[in-house]
Order: structure tokens, then C-alpha cells, then sequence
């Protein structure tokens, strides 16, 4: 079993890529986003790292699920057809693929997240 340590969100161990995620696509104001993958399996299924996102709103639609932990910051998710729910420093949840809605960036969102590409 191999242990992997990442850098530290204050000094990550990998440049970020600066451009928004191909499925996310600015809908309100003008929303930036930071991705450090951190780790990527050999076959690039899981991916893990930090994520940093300036108030704004994209339109996502998610065909991965996400495991996230948020330690700074405030989002609201609207999945099509259902009630908004809101998100905090200090929550950690799960977006299975399928999501299709709107990510609603209130307060600039620093998190953890791993993803299982489907």
C-alpha cells in the first residue's frame, strides 16, 4: 500500500491550471477558478487535490462524483428541478454524476475534493 502526501493548501505540490473545467461554463458575474491536482491514478480514474473559486455562478453538469471537504468559503448548488442547498467552511459532501445545475459561488470556496471518473 503506498501513502501519498500532498503539499499543504497554502503551498500546494503542483502549479494549479488557471483556466475554468471544460464542463463549467460562467453563467453570472465573472467566477474564476485554481485546480491543483494533487494525484491522478495510472489509469486516471481518481483524481484528487484543492480547488479554489472566486463568487460568481457556472452552469456544471457532472458525469464524475465528487467527494468535497470545504474549508473556506460559501456555495450554493442548485440541482435542476430541486431545492437550492447551501454549503459552509467546515461541510464535507458528495455530488454524484448526474448533478445538472447551477454552482453558485458566494464567498470566495477553498476545498478538498476527490473525484471518481465514471
Amino acid at each position: 500500500m503506498a501513502i501519498r502526501k500532498f503539499g499543504t493548501w497554502k503551498a500546494p505540490g503542483v502549479e494549479p491550471i488557471t483556466s475554468d473545467l471544460d464542463w463549467w461554463h460562467p453563467v453570472e458575474g465573472s467566477p474564476t477558478m485554481k485546480t491543483w491536482i494533487e494525484y491522478q491514478s495510472p489509469d486516471g480514474k481518481y483524481l484528487s487535490g484543492y480547488w479554489e473559486a472566486t463568487p460568481g455562478s457556472y452552469r456544471v453538469k457532472y458525469e464524475v462524483d465528487e467527494f468535497i471537504h470545504f474549508f473556506e468559503g460559501k456555495a450554493t448548488l442548485i440541482n435542476d428541478g430541486e431545492e437550492p442547498r447551501s454549503f459552509v467552511a467546515g461541510d464535507t459532501f458528495l455530488i454524484e454524476a448526474g448533478f445538472d445545475g447551477i454552482w453558485r459561488t458566494e464567498e470566495t470556496v477553498r476545498k478538498t475534493f476527490a473525484i471518481r471518473v465514471r
